[in-house]
């Protein structure tokens, strides 16, 4: 795995996630609490594994899902005092790490940073999401542990979870996934070349067609596949409910792992879909899914 805290995306907060790192490394017990929704899990995740991996102590927390807790309130969390306590915030608003206070214990909350792309090394703004944070301090727990390889991946799954995408490009998405793809985590294929996709992600696709293309695609060359998806992309324009930039990735730039006949984003959709709206039913759901994840590196089966 490449050193994500090298790339852009994380240059203005290396050190702050530097100092998380060595604070879970020297606790004599981690307690990890996070949310009983996707975002949480996923972020739970990376971090639960860096500890198995490392042989590290942990507790793990899972707390009401968003969707029960009334608007503008927050949950009562109570802050151990015999270790670390790490609360996982994936909807808190995006923050300056320098007005973080981790001194009792550490918030993970997405960050405000800023990255420099092109020739011209244009600066853009952005926010650094609670997934791809955990991604990065769990790579430089464990780097080599099995369990965080296979949740590597699904480092990228959280910017893709937020609305940047549905408004404009998301250049810290975008790199992300590049990261991940020249170090060979994932492969990135265009649509045709997914053998399992999720059905409702694309308005308006015909199925017909794209069926039609997955069994040419092997033969075509560049220009032919272009047309051709210009073609199968062109009724899903007239609906605005997904945005241009969201519809780039998911016709040319899917997620694929190793073996695995369904991409990255479908999985997530799946995993949304099923995810229950019963509050009795969130958090062993959550729990079940965390297990799932980290043991086999998939969402869905």
């Amino acid at each position: 795995m490449n050193d994500l805290l090298a790339t852009a995306p994380f240059e203005d907060v290396r050190v702050h996630l530097q100092q998380i790192c060595e604070k879970i490394s020297s606790a004599s017990m981690v307690y990890l609490v996070a949310p009983s929704d996707l975002e949480g899990v996923l972020a739970l995740a990376n971090l639960e594994a860096s500890c198995i991996d490392s042989g590290i102590r942990y507790s793990r927390r899972l707390t009401k899902s968003k969707q029960h807790i009334p608007h503008g309130e927050k949950e009562e969390l109570e802050i151990k005092n015999d270790g670390l306590t790490i609360m996982i915030e994936p909807f808190e608003d995006t923050w300056d790490f320098t007005e973080l206070k981790n001194d009792d214990f550490v918030r993970i909350v997405p960050l405000s940073v800023s990255i420099r792309l092109g020739k011209n090394k244009n600066k853009r703004n952005g926010a650094l999401d609670v997934v791809s944070q955990c991604s990065a301090i769990a790579a430089m727990i464990a780097p080599n542990g099995s369990r965080v390889r296979r949740l590597r991946p699904f480092a990228v799954g959280g910017q893709w979870l937020r609305d940047s995408l549905d408004n404009t490009f998301d250049p810290i998405h975008s790199s992300i996934r590049d990261v991940l793809r020249d170090e060979g985590s994932v492969r990135v294929v265009a649509l045709p070349e997914v053998s399992i996709t999720s059905d409702g992600m694309i308005p308006n696709l015909s199925k017909t067609m794209l069926r039609r293309l997955k069994k040419r695609w092997g033969s075509m060359d560049y220009d032919s596949r272009s047309q051709a998806i210009g073609e199968l992309i062109l009724p899903t324009l007239t609906d605005k409910s997904v945005s241009t930039p969201r519809l780039e990735e998911l016709f040319w730039h899917r997620l694929v792992v190793g073996g695995q006949e369904m991409d990255i984003y479908s999985q997530i959709n799946e995993a949304r879909i099923v995810w229950p709206n019963d509050e009795d039913l969130t958090k062993s759901h959550s729990g079940a899914i965390l297990k799932s994840l980290i043991s086999n590196g998939k969402l869905v089966d």
